[in-house]
């Protein structure tokens, strides 16, 4: 049986704010704003921006898309969405799901393979994803209790490395918003470079962070730890409606040792408590589909045992059969290298083995 389609209206970051603020109860990510919307616009992604769906004259949910054009497959994309303001129930999210493949399958602006989005209930039409998007596990830190209430929550291994950090003479500074960029791009910027090599991964360019410093300004908080007047650790938080995020943060291999992103983050909490913030979500943790961030997992548990499972992102395909033909392609690309390279080793093993034993066969 087909779900029944919600109601939906695209909105004006008039009419944003005034749904947010009619509901002040709902967390809704920075994401999902029309702030975040004009960071991605500055940054050259087009926003096709955010929609309402209604049950009747009942807000079911929000969501704010934004085009995605890689080779083969143009996609709109929630980030860290929707956002909900009714019950989640499985029912509800397969009318949304329904309702969103028919908003952009008969919208003449776009032809998008696919939607990719939030899903809690995995159903119909949602499938995939081609690729994952966005964590699925994260641990969110009380800020509500007192200071010394949320320190005594820390494991000790926190608490030790805390002080620790102090003795060793590591200082934590809260950098003016005027000097965002200048310090970024000429203390900051390498240590990410240093970590990304270190841990493997890859960052974005330094003008990325610097315009997110810029464009969202309002919602940012930028601290770094220094020893003898040199950074050694930094971290970028959001904040939106009470609610921050621990968003991006690189330390120095020295900055480990003194453990000084323990005293950074520790200081972090209290600058964020003092704010208003209710609660910090430290981002993702490892979970099936990530077990690469098991490093930072460690870490991030040090500071609480509260773990909060995110809906994982799939996609709702607009055209099935192309969409199974693409994630089939993808899927060949990124095991094809892999099989060669275990047929090489293979073969190297193999030759190897008749190497050494051709002398005794004589």
């Amino acid at each position: 049986m087909t779900a029944v389609a919600l109601r939906f209206e695209k909105l004006s970051t008039e009419g944003f704010e005034a749904l947010s603020s009619a509901h002040p109860a709902v967390l809704i990510p920075l994401e999902q704003t029309p702030q975040w919307a004009a960071f991605e616009s500055s940054r050259g992604r087009t926003p096709y921006g955010i929609w309402a769906y209604y049950d009747g004259v009942t807000l079911v949910a929000v969501a704010s898309y934004l085009w995605s054009s890689r080779r083969f497959r143009k996609s709109l994309v929630a980030v860290n969405g929707p956002v909900w303001f009714t019950e989640r129930t499985s029912d509800t999210e397969a009318r949304l799901l329904q309702t969103v493949r028919e908003q952009f399958g008969a919208d003449p602006a776009v032809k998008p393979l696919y939607v990719r989005l939030q899903v809690q209930h995995l159903q119909d039409p949602a499938t995939g994803p081609i690729e994952h998007g966005w964590y699925e596990r994260e641990i969110v830190v009380d800020l509500t209790p007192s200071e010394a209430d949320i320190y005594k929550a820390f494991k000790p291994n926190a608490r030790n490395s805390i002080r620790r950090a102090e003795r060793a003479g590591v200082e934590i500074r809260s950098i003016e918003r005027a000097d965002w960029s200048a310090v970024f791009s000429s203390e900051l910027f390498p240590i990410l470079e240093e970590t990304a090599a270190r841990d493997g991964f890859t960052s974005f360019e330094s003008a990325y962070y610097e315009q997110l410093l810029e464009q969202l300004g309002d919602h940012l908080r930028l601290m770094v730890a220094y020893l003898d007047g040199q950074a050694i650790s930094w971290l970028i938080t959001t904040e939106y409606r009470g609610y921050s995020v621990y968003y991006f943060a690189a330390s120095t291999q020295a900055a480990r040792k003194l453990f000084a992103p323990y005293l950074l983050l520790w200081h972090a909490f209290k600058e964020l408590k003092a704010a208003g913030n209710r609660s910090c979500g430290l981002t993702g943790i490892v979970s099936e589909n990530y077990p690469q961030l098991s490093n930072v997992t460690t870490f991030k548990r040090n500071f609480s045992k509260n773990i909060v499972d995110v809906p994982t992102t799939y996609d709702v395909p607009l055209d099935p059969l192309r969409y199974r033909a693409v994630a089939l392609a993808l899927k060949a690309r990124r095991t094809l290298p892999l099989a060669v390279r275990s047929l090489t080793a293979s073969a190297k093993t193999r030759t190897g083995s008749l190497l050494r034993r051709r002398p005794s066969d004589d």
